[in-house]
């Protein structure tokens, strides 16, 4: 039996509510495309801010950018003005966009301290002028996405909850940690169904949702309609269609053998250096190698090792050597 059901956000249909998680410098192209092909309800762009998208910076311009494969398209923004973050979204509506999404859960110093992401929660005034000034730049569906509150002692996420159905929302994701706790202690899954009783929404519970067990119990305490996953898929982009199976009633679905595992992690290398060009693509590669090797005998001296590298060619020689004791093509 199917734990989750199809949900519509305005005329778009996710039919498996399992969701990749927008994670700046990591929800990048390459990484999306893996994560698609393998299964997923619905990914999300990198965040980008609102200002840098009108500009068209060629980093914002990088990140709005998708694969037909992706379709339909979810584009996060955020931003503290709502002209700009209307103007912004008008521009990706014109780009294609399916979905335009409004981030409130980003705890991060720089966007806070600049009274975006999470900083909009301790002002609820400012975030319902940001809402509606995106639902009414935009005929494609606008969702949000926040945290549980400011703190503990302001856990107001229900309250914006309802703010944002009546004015137009679509969705909503709430990452159950307030922005004070950043990323530290545990996700409070069990907070998300007060958002869930407040409103007629579909909601996405998203958190600390690392494999099947933990997106069943996330959806059993919450009520929600989805699971959001972030961290989690750090080096497994199929893990997503993994929890996708799991929750489908299809059982488990093991992970790709070792093979697959080193061709996935060579097309994405590639494909990132493609994007970003050689020098930004090997830096920013790197924690993905980090995260793709881990808990593989000998995996931190090779990581310490590889990363002094500067070369792609020489990484991926490197990448090769590292597998070839657990491919079965070796063996043959």
């Amino acid at each position: 039996m199917s734990l989750v059901k199809p949900i519509s956000v305005g005329p778009v249909t996710i039919d498996a509510p399992v969701i990749l998680a927008p994670m700046t410098g990591v929800t990048d192209l390459p990484f999306r495309k893996l994560v698609k092909r393998y299964g997923a309800g619905l990914t999300v762009s990198e965040m980008i801010a609102s200002q840098a998208m009108i500009r068209e910076t060629r980093q914002s311009l990088q990140k709005a950018t998708w694969d037909p494969s992706e379709e339909p398209v979810s584009l996060q923004l955020a931003g503290c003005a709502p002209v700009e973050m209307a103007e912004a979204a008008k521009l990706n509506e014109q780009r294609g966009a399916a979905i335009i999404d409004i981030n409130m859960g980003c705890p991060v110093k720089k966007v806070v301290n600049g009274d975006a992401g999470s900083a909009l929660m301790r002002d609820l005034p400012l975030a319902a002028s940001i809402i509606d000034a995106t639902v009414k730049a935009v005929k494609v569906p606008v969702t949000l996405k926040m945290r549980m509150g400011w703190d503990h002692h302001s856990l107001n996420a229900p309250e914006l909850a309802r703010i944002a159905e009546d004015l137009g929302i679509h969705m909503i994701t709430v990452h159950g940690r307030t922005r004070c706790q950043m990323y530290k202690g545990s996700a409070d899954w069990s907070f998300v169904a007060n958002v869930k009783q407040a409103t007629r929404l579909p909601v996405i519970v998203n958190g600390d949702i690392c494999s099947r067990e933990d997106a069943r119990e996330a959806l059993r305490q919450s009520g929600a309609d989805g699971v959001m996953i972030g961290r989690g898929a750090y080096g497994r982009p199929w893990l997503l269609a993994q929890v996708m199976s799991d929750l489908a009633g299809g059982g488990e679905r093991p992970d790709p053998s070792m093979d697959e595992q080193l061709d996935v992690i060579l097309e994405q290398y590639d494909a990132m250096q493609a994007l970003y060009g050689v020098h930004t693509g090997v830096n920013l590669a790197r924690k993905h190698i980090g995260w793709y090797t881990k808990g593989l005998t000998g995996s931190a001296e090779f990581r310490n090792r590889v990363n002094t590298y500067d070369d792609p060619g020489q990484v991926k020689a490197a990448l090769r050597e590292f597998y070839a004791p657990w491919l079965s093509r070796s063996a043959a």
